[in-house]
């Protein structure tokens, strides 16, 4: 037991002993208890100060109208995925045999806790900030691995999660990765509610993982939230017809080489159902036939992490996202992804690290307000290269300051931001004008070159 476990488990029992005085008996219970549970109090702070254009100044929509707002750099303050957490495991019939279990919230620091707004997205219900927002389980773990209930980050998501030196930052590799369209929210990077999932013990330096997340949706098209859930599956919003999807299953395999520094991983989601009316309705209405609307959305991908005698850590990740859609016009969401990252150690204390991420273009689109100036569906230019550098200072393996410049380079028909899925503060492609779209605000620009630069300290407990 480490001495953080050692002065929980002194602060709860002298917390105990001022409130009442227990019989000798009781006493003896409560340290037996003791003696079979371990408990863990954690969390992760990090705060960054940052600046950011989204590269639309004096661009025009179709219609001859400018773009709205304050379009130039801007500045803000950011808590980018800080967290507080409660875990612990507790032997049952034998130490073989532990009831675990976790409850994780995010914090958010710089902001007010509640529901977000923004001019992109509308409302999201979901209330960040809140106990048990992030991982949190129950289950058993033993000899044959973990069986966990609740909501975590998927295996999909797990599996390269340290492949990303950028994590959390403005050059989040979400920006691309696991990002089918450019959005705010990474679809095949997710937390995932209602879920029960299995963890493998390590053999030799494999392990596996498998995740199912029902549905839960009495609506055919998933046009209605989860039951019991206060968003639309799959982050999309203010309606549940850009993405929400029904049943999920997430796959993922390991090899950690116990030998040499090399870490290796195939991982497989699958989404079915996913409702992506809204690009039926940006062109005229639903589409006779019902092609384009409601179908499977599936991604896999291959990933390879090796650190050189040099001190020089190499991430190398393909990914390939499907959408089953027969009409290819309007499939913007089947591409290939790239992802190369290096990180070189310079000494015991400093690193620097560089990204790159591709996003090559898909067989559609549904229609943008395009660099060219033209609003159409088909085939269009729409990849995207993101460029990241960091560097970092640890003072010591709890606190770390670090700087970050990324530039996210979008070809005609692309809108790939800035700090999806992980950064506090998201710069995106739209404007600060009003939209035509029911529940959000400003419209979307493609083709432009987005930029932020940030500094910023972390600091782990």
């Amino acid at each position: 037991m480490n001495k953080r476990k050692v002065a929980v488990k002194g602060v709860v029992l002298a917390v105990a002993g001022v409130f009442a005085a227990p019989l000798p008996v009781f006493a003896a219970e409560t340290e037996a208890v003791w003696a079979e549970t371990m408990v863990q109090l954690y969390g992760h702070l990090d705060m960054s100060i940052d600046t950011a254009t989204k590269g639309i100044s004096g661009r025009v929509k179709q219609n001859g109208d400018p773009a709205q707002g304050r379009l130039s750099w801007q500045p803000d303050i950011s808590s980018n995925l800080s967290y507080f957490g409660l875990r612990a495991s507790h032997n049952l019939f034998s130490t073989d045999l532990k009831a675990v279990f976790q409850i994780e919230g995010a914090v958010d620091v710089s902001a007010t806790p509640g529901t977000r707004l923004t001019n992109a997205s509308g409302t999201d219900n979901n209330v960040n900030g809140a106990l048990a927002s992030r991982n949190s389980f129950l289950g058993l773990a033993g000899g044959f691995g973990a069986i966990k209930v609740g909501k975590t980050d998927t295996p999909y998501k797990l599996s390269t999660a340290r492949m990303d030196p950028f994590s959390a930052s403005v050059g989040d590799y979400n920006s691309i990765m696991g990002n089918t369209g450019g959005d705010n929210r990474a679809e095949f990077d997710l937390r995932l509610s209602h879920s029960a999932w299995y963890e493998s013990p390590n053999w030799s330096g494999f392990s596996f993982s498998a995740l199912y997340s029902p549905g839960q949706n009495r609506s055919p098209d998933n046009l209605g939230a989860a039951s019991g859930e206060p968003s639309c599956t799959g982050g999309n919003l203010p309606l549940c017809n850009d993405g929400a999807f029904d049943n999920a299953y997430s796959l993922a395999g390991v090899y950690q080489s116990p030998e040499l520094p090399l870490y290796v991983i195939v991982a497989y989601e699958l989404h079915k159902r996913v409702n992506r009316t809204t690009d039926e309705a940006a062109n005229g209405g639903d589409s006779p036939d019902g092609s384009i609307g409601i179908f499977d959305e599936h991604a896999y991908k291959f990933g390879v992490q090796y650190k050189f005698p040099t001190k020089t850590t190499v991430n190398v990740i393909y990914e390939r996202m499907i959408r089953n859609s027969p009409d290819p016009n309007f499939n913007e969401r089947d591409r290939h992804g790239w992802w190369l990252a290096l990180t070189q150690r310079i000494n015991d204390k400093d690193d620097v690290s560089f990204g790159w991420g591709h996003a090559s273009r898909t067989p559609g689109d549904p229609g943008t307000n395009r660099l060219d100036g033209t609003h159409a569906t088909g085939p269009v230019d729409n990849w995207a290269n993101m460029y990241t550098i960091m560097y970092k200072h640890n003072f010591d393996n709890r606190t770390t300051w670090y700087a970050v410049y990324a530039r996210q380079v979008n070809s005609n028909g692309a809108h790939y931001d800035l700090g999806a899925s992980g950064h506090g503060i998201t710069t995106d492609c739209h404007d600060g004008g009003a939209s035509a779209t029911p529940g959000t605000g400003g419209s979307c620009f493609t083709g432009a070159t987005v930029q932020a630069f940030s500094v910023g300290m972390s600091y782990n407990f």
